[in-house]
């Protein structure tokens, strides 16, 4: 079966928080498997756990959205990273926890990935809930009929 990702983009205005209205913006569609694909624009407040780190820091002040990249599903959860920019073009990059807001803009391309479902499952390795790509059936109409299906053939 072939399938054939599909994109949504979107654009966050002024306050809105950047993980929470995605969180629910992909439990609100049911998306099972989404990536991000891009992202630009500003924050007034920026709230990130650094690598290693038990809690997240709040940076106050206008940043650029250097870049935004993870994975989200209606059932697993979001894991966001970003990189952002200071006044100055200092960067801080980290886990994106709730508590990003929006100075300007965020325009954003969501991936939704079709056939699959992410789910988070604890690792014994690292103590922490991993992400599992799991298949989902497919519908039942969503299949050709060998017998039907005769390939194109350019004349």
């Amino acid at each position: 079966m072939t399938t054939i990702m599909t994109t949504h983009a979107l654009r966050l205005h002024p306050g809105q928080d950047l993980k929470c209205t995605l969180d629910a913006l992909v439990v609100d569609h049911g998306w099972p498997a989404v990536c991000v694909l891009t992202c630009v624009g500003s924050l007034t407040q920026v709230r990130l756990r650094f690598a290693g780190q038990p809690e997240a820091v709040g940076v106050f002040g206008p940043h650029e959205i250097v870049g935004l990249g993870g994975t989200l599903s209606a059932t697993g959860g979001s894991h966001l990273h970003m990189t952002v920019s200071d006044a100055g073009g200092r960067c801080l990059g980290g886990h994106v926890k709730e508590g990003n807001l929006v100075r300007t803009t965020a325009e954003i391309v969501l991936g939704i990935l079709p056939g699959i479902q992410f789910i988070r499952s604890a690792d014994p390795a690292t103590g922490c809930p991993e992400l599992a790509v799991e298949s989902l059936p497919a519908p039942r109409n969503a299949h050709f009929s060998s017998i039907n299906h005769q390939p194109f053939r350019n004349p």
